[in-house]
């Protein structure tokens, strides 16, 4: 018998954080890990003390028919990559992996090559993260170097989305 990947075994656990989520449109998961020790987890929801999407059963963003990418400020959720960086120490951050995966919140469905957005993209080079792994399929995934985010500055080029 084959043995799981080390990286599909993190997606794995990110896809379990991501079941957490309490947005109706994507349930993010991420984790972060350095030296095969998990740092911290985060899923995407309201902060603290206020309803989330699923309590209040509508998604502002939705109901404005808000395109992906655009009009953060219209979300109630603070983002997966945001709620994992926020638990975690700055000094173990540091060289570490954030591992990233997206579950349909209608279908179940595992969403293929899913990123961060601009702010998390500027949140995760601030923290120290070295490397970005997504889930693709299953077994499949993409490894990002997050200094290509700061050579290939995508915030310059005034396009909408992610």
């Amino acid at each position: 018998m084959d043995r799981i990947s080390k990286e599909n075994y993190y997606l794995d656990i990110a896809l379990t954080v991501a079941s957490r989520s309490t947005c109706l449109r994507k349930k993010y998961g991420a984790i972060i890990v350095k030296n095969d020790v998990i740092i911290s987890t985060g899923y995407n929801g309201a902060p603290r003390g206020r309803k989330n999407c699923s309590d209040i059963a509508f998604c502002m963003r939705d109901k404005l028919n808000i395109p992906r990418g655009e009009r953060y400020e219209m979300c109630r959720s603070v983002h997966a990559e945001q709620n994992a960086v926020i638990a975690a120490p700055r000094d173990q951050m540091i060289g570490s992996t954030l591992y990233l995966a997206c579950l349909d919140a209608k279908t179940g469905d595992l969403v293929p090559d899913t990123c961060c957005c601009q702010m998390c993209k500027r949140l995760v080079i601030n923290s120290g993260i070295e490397k970005v792994v997504i889930r693709n399929t299953r077994d499949k995934y993409t490894t990002i170097c997050v200094d290509s985010w700061i050579d290939n500055d995508d915030s310059l080029d005034g396009s909408f989305g992610y």
